[in-house]
């Protein structure tokens, strides 16, 4: 009897699994699929939570992923699901993209270079003015020596590690440095994290060949691997699981003017009045003026975004 009443239930389960997830089905492309989960006798949790598929061909900068290589394929594997699971994160990127890109595929494109780039600026800062533990600044993480190797001025009251074009120009210097010393975008993707001195003494001790040959520290380890996720679920989002609307993304910053300044300005609060704006927007649209002042001894020419209407 009791087994009698068992299948009984297991049955009835599952037609109202079925009945619930053909339901949510009919609700739109832009909700997910639910299914159900009995918690507890009374709780229903709904979710979807798959494995990803690494059937396919996976490229990054043009260099096919040996995905074959078993652990290339696990390693590639733990990247995709942590990035697709990781939500907020990843959502937040999708919309800042929107804004960011643009400006970084243009400057990528002038120079030359492989657009999937682009997705360094990701793993390195989530596309934000973030500045890590060890002092690395700004959408391309530059420490203070490097960004002055590549001609960005760094000062109490000016850096432009946080200059949207200038850093991403710096950057594209020191992506084709990596590039011709280690011979591939992998590589100089790992060099770019770990850097070039490690990274070359790592190649020689190991006799590696390639980025997948060898042994590195942890995060270096998950790098590439971590940029290769985050350009499939960017590239194919609703692959994924996530939706945005058009208007849910960030849009560009483009609706400004330039005012050129070659002398000093006491204070910018006196300054974005002088313009219709507000001290709030002249951070917001020139986030390379870490100060409230700007003293400028050298008189040298600075370009300052004002938003609105032209002057």
């Amino acid at each position: 009897m009791k087994k009698g009443i068992q299948v009984f239930t297991l049955i009835l389960a599952a037609v109202l699994t079925v009945a619930l997830m053909s339901s949510n089905s009919k609700k739109g492309s832009n909700q997910n699929m639910a299914a159900s989960v009995t918690y507890k006798g009374d709780k229903i949790i709904p979710q979807v939570v798959k494995g990803i598929d690494l059937n396919r061909r996976f490229e990054f900068a043009n260099e096919i992923i040996p995905t074959k290589n078993f652990d290339v394929r696990e390693r590639l594997d733990r990247e995709l699901t942590v990035n697709t699971y990781w939500h907020s994160s990843t959502l937040l990127n999708m919309k800042k993209a929107a804004r960011y890109f643009p400006v970084i595929e243009r400057i990528l494109a002038e120079n030359g270079l492989p657009e999937d780039l682009k997705y360094i600026a990701v793993a390195e800062s989530n596309l934000s003015n973030a500045v890590s533990p060890a002092g690395a600044r700004g959408l391309w993480q530059f420490m203070k020596s490097a960004a002055q190797q590549y001609k960005l001025e760094v000062n109490s009251e000016v850096d432009e590690r946080y200059h949207i074009e200038k850093s991403t120009q710096a950057a594209c210097q020191y992506f084709k440095y990596l590039k011709k010393r280690f011979g591939s975008w992998t590589m100089a993707a790992a060099a770019y994290n770990v850097g070039p001195t490690r990274l070359a003494r790592n190649i020689a001790e190991q006799r590696a060949e390639t980025y997948y040959d060898l042994n590195l520290n942890e995060e270096t380890s998950r790098y590439v691997f971590r940029l290769i996720a985050i350009k499939e679920i960017m590239q194919n989002p609703s692959a994924f699981g996530f939706y945005l609307d058009k208007d849910e993304k960030y849009p560009p910053l483009f609706d400004y003017s330039i005012v050129k300044v070659n002398g000093s300005i006491e204070n910018f609060g006196d300054f974005a009045k002088k313009y219709n704006t507000s001290y709030r927007m002249i951070k917001v649209f020139n986030p390379w003026l870490t100060d409230s002042r700007l003293t400028n001894r050298s008189r040298k020419t600075y370009e300052i975004k004002i938003p609105g209407k032209k002057f």
